[in-house]
């Protein structure tokens, strides 16, 4: 019997089962014995959109979020584990479909998609009672099966058991029975002392698939028919297409069409290799405009100004500029930072398969924001959302990239499929994906502060420059206030020390280079400025730089913590050879807390290297803390990339970088020893998957000042100093 013609699930948590006929659970369960001798399909127990259970046992949990590398796939079927009173690694796992009202992120709204670190954050309460809902109907289908009370079964390694007769029925036995049975509408869920699986280290189930090849890609997907697309888009941010001469490309054996879609022009082939050089014999015309004069020093130079201008206030706290006005040196400290544009450059470019048919569109990705992609491809494909069906699969890495606004990927790949009439698998090469846009801004940052005779600041301003990520997207209604973008200024305009006067102030100047959310988003360059200056500060003021943080974070218990910790475990205070510094630093991103202390050695000819990072991390209830130090361990590598290395330049309007050749990332032999100390907490979980970034790079430029008396305020920093 068809499982979608036996059952209905409507969207809500706690929707239930709508059964044709009502069986009786002890004639359900005998029903269900003899079903399976005789090999008759029995329907799966689904008592939500999250939780099947098979006739012979076997829990799937929906997992609603995209896997990227983060271990969505690992903690969010923990939840679940533990409530449903399962082996984590007993359960498998099915990534959802594109369906907002069932999957949506509940910190979102009506839009499903995974970013900002909220994964586990939006669906702690939610998976945890998915699981619970599940085993109350087990509970209650073994209570009717056996007439004993309820109150009298206990459920144990996928079993219900019965310790007064020693009876006990396994999950799948129990699933037909269970099918007949109401959904509780708020079940019991376990108090955290009786935990068993959460906050213990888990194996993840996506290993072995991505260690032995098995695991699916979109690169992966193969179709009857189906072509490769690669697109040529204009070498110029902002240029346009004046024409294009296909003859040649049409030559190159195995191309079969080439199509001019809304990014450009797009080379279908049999094959990857046809598709690249057919896109490499394309005769081009480009209207560069004035976007061709645009460089990295031409930016700068007109950031500079601004920095000179008062720009829109995201936060005044009492008389910063009036204080700043009335103090003279050598009581004033004044600084500037400098942070470039930089690409995303996950291990996986940008990919996905389309297959249009008619009144459908289906697309096979590893998307991050799937209703966005859904609504982008239907308009792409003159459908409605509801005819676009998106498979998610595993994505290798995207730090923000592939929750792009206006879908870009996808959208090709919906055009190309729709010119050529095939199913068509776009992929966006490596230098496609280092010169194709979409980077973190390019930022300035000037701080100024007053510091009392106490070394303690009594003023502070901030002015930041950069393009906003927001304006101009659908988000910018929502998330754009007063003209702030408020992921400009995270980090800066909440500053959590206590500064009884204090303004920031940001310009949010435009340019043709696209710019996007890199993992951190604001904080991935506000933190950099702010720990960096309070370090400067600390130095002005005579005071140690933890002990100055620990003055200005005395009302905040969470901050210190971490920063203690991290200290403590670092060996903050002790000597060092010469030629050797710590750095330190703390900030609270997407509501958890990291403090870092960066060991580093700099020889002679100003060589640097990392030695050691300490890492300290509040982010609620550790759910999953294998999870929590992988997602640290990779941050710090993450970060000292961007710190050391990381930068795109632009002449004459395009990007200087293209492969990682030119735009390297820390090697293996380049990794510093990484210690994860994990505070325990009994607050919420929150995300890890982005907080780990944004401390490195203060705590690394405050450690090669320590070890050598340079002030680092421009990244990349460089192999040297």
């Amino acid at each position: 019997m068809n499982r979608r013609r036996f059952l209905t699930t409507t969207a809500a948590l706690g929707a239930g089962l709508t059964v044709a006929v009502h069986i009786p659970p002890a004639r359900a369960v005998a029903m269900a014995a003899v079903a399976s001798r005789r090999g008759t399909p029995v329907p799966d127990f689904a008592p939500n959109a999250f939780v099947r259970i098979a006739p012979d046992g076997q829990v799937t949990v929906v997992v609603k979020h995209l896997e990227m590398g983060q271990g969505v796939a690992t903690g969010l079927p923990v939840l679940v584990a533990e409530e449903l009173e399962v082996a984590p690694e007993a359960i498998r796992i099915e990534f959802a479909p594109a369906d907002a009202t069932r999957y949506n992120n509940l910190l979102w709204g009506p839009s499903q998609g995974t970013g900002g670190s909220t994964a586990l954050a939006n669906s702690w309460e939610q998976l945890r009672k998915a699981g619970a809902a599940a085993r109350e109907m087990l509970l209650e289908a073994a209570a009717r099966t056996w007439t004993v009370e309820k109150s009298q079964l206990t459920a144990a390694d996928g079993q219900v058991l019965h310790a007064a007769s020693g009876r006990r029925i396994g999950y799948g036995e129990l699933a037909m029975a269970a099918s007949q049975l109401n959904p509780p509408a708020d079940p019991p869920l376990k108090p955290s002392g009786r935990f068993k699986v959460i906050g213990r280290d888990t194996h993840r189930p996506d290993t072995k698939a991505k260690s032995d090849g098995s695991a699916v890609y979109a690169l992966d997907i193969r179709l009857p028919g189906m072509l490769t697309a690669l697109v040529a888009r204009p070498p110029v941010f902002g240029a346009g297409l004046k024409g294009f001469s296909a003859a040649r490309a049409l030559a190159v054996p195995g191309v079969e069409r080439v199509v001019a879609i809304g990014s450009g022009v797009a080379v279908a082939a049999n094959d990857f290799w046809s598709a690249k050089l057919g896109r490499e014999a394309l005769t081009i015309e480009w209207d560069e405009g004035a976007a061709a004069l645009l460089s990295t020093d031409t930016i700068r130079a007109r950031f500079g100004e601004l920095l000179d201008k008062p720009g829109l206030v995201a936060r005044q706290d009492g008389d910063a500029a009036g204080i700043l006005a009335a103090t003279e040196a050598p009581r004033r400290l004044s600084a500037t930072y400098e942070l470039p544009y930089l690409a995303h450059a996950p291990m996986e470019p940008l990919d996905c398969v389309v297959a249009l048919e008619k009144g459908h569109c289906r697309i096979w990705a590893g998307c991050q924001f799937h209703s966005n992609d859904q609504a982008a491809a239907a308009r792409a494909a003159g459908l409605t959302p509801e005819q676009v069906e998106i498979t998610t699969l595993y994505a290798g890495g995207s730090f923000g990239r592939r929750a792009h606004p206006t879908s870009d990927y996808i959208v090709e790949a919906v055009q190309v499929a729709k010119a050529v009439g095939k199913p068509v698998r776009l992929m966006w090469t490596r230098e496609d994906d280092i010169a194709g846009g979409s980077y973190r801004p390019f930022f300035l940052h000037r701080l100024e502060a007053a510091v009392t005779p106490q070394g303690l600041p009594s003023a502070w301003t901030h002015r930041l420059v950069g393009q906003s990520i927001l304006e101009g997207t659908p988000f910018a209604a929502s998330m754009i206030r007063n003209g702030i973008d408020h992921t400009s200024v995270e980090g800066a305009a909440t500053l959590p020390y206590a500064i009884p006067n204090l303004l920031v102030d940001l310009h949010s100047p435009k340019l043709p280079v696209p710019v996007l959310w890199w993992r951190s988003v604001g904080s991935s360059h506000t933190a950099f400025a702010t720990e960096c200056f309070l370090d400067e500060v600390a130095a002005l003021g005579g005071l140690d730089p933890l002990e100055l943080r620990r003055i200005l974070l005395a009302d905040r218990p969470r901050h210190r913590a971490v920063l203690d910790l991290a200290a403590e475990k670092a060996g903050w205070g002790q000597a060092l050879p010469r030629g050797r510094g710590r750095g330190l630093a703390v900030h609270e991103s997407f509501h958890s807390f990291v403090a870092q202390v960066a060991e580093v050695r700099v020889a002679g000819d100003g060589e640097i290297r990392v030695e050691r990072v300490v890492c300290a991390v509040d982010c609620g209830i550790p759910v999953t803390p294998d999870v929590i130090r992988a997602q640290m361990e990779g941050a710090i590598a993450f970060g000292l990339s961007a710190a050391l290395k990381g930068a795109i330049t632009l002449a004459h309007g395009r990007a200087e970088q293209s492969n990682f050749h030119d735009y390297p990332v820390l090697r293996m032999s380049e990794m510093p020893k990484v210690e994860v100390h994990i505070v325990a907490s009994a607050e919420r979980p929150t995300g890890v998957g982005e907080p780990g970034v944004p401390p490195i790079a203060p705590a690394l430029a405050n450690a090669i000042f320590a070890a050598t008396g340079k002030r680092i305020r421009t990244l990349p920093i460089g192999e040297r100093v």
